[in-house]
């Protein structure tokens, strides 16, 4: 009979440390495990687990038996607390099995770590979701170690101040625990690299179109939001697709922010760490509300709002979204975040973004295409255009013509501007704003007198825009904002009378289709 090891301490209650995440938070949770003289079929989870959680026992199991550890011929009970909180998720596997195995006596204590991971049956330990989150949780309830599945260690390693231990089998956490001294913890790599400018979507590849190209220039200067109408073929998708190629690269503050609401969303590869590139993400127009906000069965997850943090929602084809999905963007395009009410608890998810739209002047598409004629009536057309609501209308700052592009420009040689030179100027004039605190977008309504001061000539042509287009108190504010940013990329200190101009012109469509 092989002789036990010198550290087994026979113990019927056992507690290990897990993380539960709420949003995009994570929360402490404490894993006891209490073992008793019983059917060894009685395997009781308290503690509001959902149904992922209760089935964790067969995994439990399993994975004891095929790692050699065996299954105790007792009763078990876990309890995960606090117990008013409901529980979801694959990630408490790890906390449970260690807790059995140290009711058995074959685990040392584990007082001093976070667990988290999922169990194959022969033990493999697979990734969870939300593991930044967990790793930044523990360091704030200062929580040194944390164990995680090896395919989420990168993820995990992010977080200074914590020791990370990427483990690939449940053998290899009980060994760890008995002798710490023998592993090395995670060592994180320095940030990848952006891709080379030939690897992403250029704009040296649209044709003509050199308006729609400026105004985009200036939307992403000022992250402000856009909308592209024109008819099918003009390149409105094109532009939108490379929007993201002039943005300034990530600062570590926001990859942070956009890596974490993307590792809840269980939407890193294996063995990333933080992600490089400002997310872009396009729904398709059939998503559901839940899909575009957040929600969803049991804890609210983050929708594409949220996946489009830091980085380009692009919704193509605008109107054939439903009207209803659609007027849910309204609150977070003005407060950049997202709030979910529900019965049991109150989450929020940052959704700042730049809104990137794109549709068709009419059903056909030719409405005011000089090549092609247009069948619709004006009831028709009316009808289209008005699933567009005033108030969201309002909140896209500059609306911009794609017209058809004639055969000259599109059969002429050369290439056009490139992504790269278009993002220099970008840089330079963000660089501008941050020295101020904020994006012209994001400008405090406080603020906006004071950077936004106008010459006679300037109060003229602003007076002239809201009287004949009809503006709206937002819509006035928001041309300024934009004529500060048209003023950062010239370098000007003032707002002149030829900044505003080009800002009152991005609002023309006001009048040629909604007034």
């Amino acid at each position: 009979m092989p002789r036990r090891p010198d550290y087994v301490l026979l113990m019927a209650l056992f507690r290990t440390r897990s993380a539960a995440v709420f949003g995009i938070e994570a929360h402490v949770i404490d894993v006891e495990v209490d073992m008793y003289n019983g059917s060894a079929r009685d395997f009781v989870t308290v503690g509001m687990p959902d149904t992922a959680v209760r089935e964790s026992r067969e995994r439990i199991k399993s994975a004891l038996l095929n790692s050699g550890f065996g299954y105790p011929n007792k009763a078990v009970t876990i309890n995960l607390a606090p117990a008013n909180v409901r529980k979801e998720g694959v990630g408490f596997d790890l906390p449970m099995a260690i807790g059995i195995l140290g009711a058995m006596g074959l685990a040392r204590p584990a007082d001093q770590h976070l667990l988290v991971g999922e169990l194959s049956l022969d033990g493999t330990l697979r990734a969870v979701r939300g593991v930044l989150s967990i790793a930044a949780c523990a360091r704030r309830r200062g929580i040194l170690n944390v164990v995680v599945p090896a395919d989420n260690a990168a993820e995990a390693g992010v977080t200074e101040g914590i020791r990370v231990f990427g483990m690939r089998h449940l053998a290899e956490v009980v060994t760890y625990l008995s002798n710490p001294d023998q592993f090395q913890a995670f060592v994180p790599t320095p940030r990848a690299a952006l891709p080379a400018d030939g690897s992403i979507p250029d704009f040296c590849d649209v044709r003509g179109q050199a308006t729609a190209k400026r105004a985009l220039e200036v939307a992403a200067a000022g992250g402000h939001n856009v909308l592209m109408i024109g008819p099918p073929g003009s390149g409105k998708s094109m532009l939108a697709k490379r929007f993201a190629g002039i943005l300034p690269p990530l600062t570590f503050q926001e990859a942070l922010e956009t890596t974490q609401i993307h590792s809840v969303a269980g939407l890193l590869p294996k063995g990333a760490g933080l992600l490089s590139q400002r997310p872009f993400r396009a729904p398709h127009h059939t998503v559901s509300d839940a899909g575009l906000i957040g929600g969803g069965a049991g804890t609210p997850r983050p929708g594409e709002v949220s996946l489009a943090h830091n980085g380009v929602l692009f919704l193509d084809e605008l109107p054939e979204f439903a009207r209803n999905v659609l007027e849910m963007l309204r609150q977070p395009l003005e407060d950049r975040l997202v709030t979910l009410a529900r019965s049991n608890m109150t989450l929020s998810f940052p959704a700042s973004f730049i809104l990137i739209c794109a549709l068709n002047p009419c059903p056909c598409g030719f409405f005011s295409d000089a090549t092609r004629e247009c069948r619709c009536t004006p009831a028709i057309i009316q009808r289209y255009m008005g699933k567009l609501s005033g108030p969201l209308l309002d909140r896209i700052d500059l609306h911009i013509e794609v017209p058809a592009v004639p055969y000259r420009e599109l059969r002429e040689k050369g290439d056009g501007m490139a992504s790269s030179e278009i993002r220099q100027r970008v840089e330079r004039a963000r660089a501008i704003q941050q020295q101020r605190g904020f994006y012209n977008a994001h400008m405090p309504s406080r603020m906006v007198r004071k950077l936004c001061e106008l010459d006679d000539s300037g109060e003229r042509t602003l007076e002239m825009a809201v009287r004949r287009l009809g503006l709206s108190a937002r819509a006035h504010d928001r041309i300024l904002k934009v004529a500060r940013t048209i003023a950062d990329l010239d370098q000007k200190e003032q707002v002149s009378a030829k900044h505003l101009a080009e800002a009152v012109q991005y609002r023309s469509l006001d009048r040629h289709y909604w007034s």
